[in-house]
């Protein structure tokens, strides 16, 4: 019973890990809470909605589109709620991105009303039995993608010349732009790659739960921005293990407990996080530290 329900927290996880990768990218550059980063990945959900049942495309069909569209996304937010607002202030900017939040939010329910909406099968429902394990074919999918995805996110931080310049920028701006680093240019690269993440993510939640709804940003956001301050700030590789972690605990505290007390767990987290190792478990940089 506790293999199968750590299979099942796996693949929550994983859903977590790619949302919270994309707060913590965008933190780590530009140390800024990214509030609008759950409505992107409601955006995605429905783009690959659309994708899939207007379009006719498959399920990679429809990751694609949803990454592209949500990295367009991305640039969009740095235009409109990122650069024109004065860096003098410390609120400001995280006050523009909540009114980005409110704005897609709103937008979503008025376009497609505040129902929730069917996500079509993409993927053929088999179930592989590996002993005491029962493991579907969309949850293979969804752990094969989000930890693929982790991987090439990794390789392409610590391996390109881009990935180096993202870590010159989020040590401190001016010491990069000093190197050469284009550092307008690094921040528009950051928010398309979390943006678009986030797009996969949310395709992949709708997937998972087979439907999707104009407010399943908030729940993500939530969970993302748990993820990684329990990861750290800034830490992509701590926000990876993080929302595996975060994920395997809400199951197994929903098997054995009660779901009820599922969400509580994970809020019992950030409190204990917040109050006891605020830099998270795997450390993060500090405004002093850039």
């Amino acid at each position: 019973m506790i293999y199968q329900q750590l299979i099942n927290g796996l693949m929550l996880g994983a859903s977590y890990s790619l949302v919270a990768i994309g707060y913590t990218l965008i933190f780590g550059v530009l140390n800024l809470l990214y509030f609008a980063h759950g409505e992107v990945f409601m955006v995605g959900a429905f783009v690959g909605l659309y994708l899939v049942i207007y379009a006719g495309v498959d399920i990679y069909g429809a990751l694609l589109g949803a990454m592209i569209a949500c990295g367009a996304l991305g640039i969009v937010a740095v235009f409109v709620a990122v650069r024109p607002v004065s860096k003098d202030r410390p609120l400001a900017p995280l006050i523009s991105t909540i009114g980005l939040t409110i704005v897609l939010q709103n937008l979503a329910v008025y376009l497609i009303g505040g129902r929730q909406l069917a996500f079509p099968e993409t993927i053929k429902q088999q179930l592989y039995h590996f002993g005491p394990v029962t493991i579907s074919s969309v949850q293979i999918f969804i752990l094969a993608v989000a930890v693929t995805l982790m991987v090439l996110l990794w390789l392409f931080i610590e391996r390109s010349k881009t990935g180096r310049a993202i870590r010159a920028t989020a040590e401190n701006h001016e010491t990069a732009a000093l190197l050469g680093v284009d550092v307008n240019r690094v921040v528009l690269i950051t928010f398309v790659i979390g943006s678009g993440i986030a797009g996969i993510a949310g395709v992949l939640d709708g997937l998972k739960n087979s439907s999707i709804s104009p407010f399943m940003g908030l729940g993500a956001a939530v969970k993302g921005l748990i993820v990684m301050l329990l990861g750290g700030l800034g830490n992509v590789p701590g926000a990876m293990v993080a929302g595996l972690m975060l994920g395997m605990i809400e199951i197994l505290s929903a098997a054995y407990i009660g779901t009820t007390e599922r969400d509580f767990f994970s809020f019992l987290i950030l409190i204990l996080i917040l109050l006891y190792k605020p830099t998270g478990l795997f450390g993060t940089r500090t405004i002093d530290q850039r």
